[in-house]
């Protein structure tokens, strides 16, 4: 599990922003709480989402934008060919090892913006239709983007676990806290 961000280090912006950030992934991961694995990948609304296909989503995402603003290449960059796998485990995947690889990708998240020099500091986007031509993004940018993403998500978590058993956010974070 991540290393939760210390009391002490919220009142700063960095902090701010990576406490906001933890809060979603927490939310998600509270949505796997007592669930088997053919539970979590069970898609019981007309979206077609499951609850480990989001964590999936989530993780390979937040790293894809990880990668971006180190720039560095991905590993896990989907294409065309293999985007619809981003939203379901294959092969020998699990919750289990997605959530560990959540973990790492969320260290990795925390680390790099608290080492980054400046939250001002700025990374080009990728040449696609959706962004502007030749545009930069602040850290900034990105943690707010982590965390609108995350939120989105976690949301879309909240109504699968729902419609599976009936479980809300404020049940689930009681069966956490016991």
């Amino acid at each position: 599990m991540v290393t939760h961000v210390p009391a002490e280090d919220r009142g700063d912006e960095r902090g701010a922003l990576l406490a906001f950030v933890e809060a979603q992934r927490g939310g998600l991961r509270r949505a796997l709480i007592g669930l088997t694995e053919e539970q979590a990948a069970s898609r019981p609304s007309a979206s077609g989402l499951s609850l480990s296909g989001l964590v999936k989503h989530v993780a390979e995402c937040e790293l894809n934008w990880l990668r971006m603003a180190q720039q560095q290449p991905n590993e896990k960059q989907r294409d065309a060919s293999n985007w619809h796998e981003s939203f379901q485990l294959v092969g020998d995947e699990t919750v289990e090892g997605m959530l560990a690889f959540w973990d790492e990708v969320a260290a990795e998240t925390e680390e790099f913006i608290r080492k980054v020099p400046s939250l001002d500091d700025t990374f080009p986007l990728p040449d696609q239709p959706w962004f502007p031509k030749e545009g930069r993004v602040s850290m900034r940018w990105l943690m707010l983007h982590l965390i609108e993403e995350m939120g989105r998500h976690a949301g879309h978590a909240d109504i699968v676990r729902e419609s599976l058993d009936g479980k809300t956010a404020f049940e689930l974070v009681a069966l956490a806290n016991s």
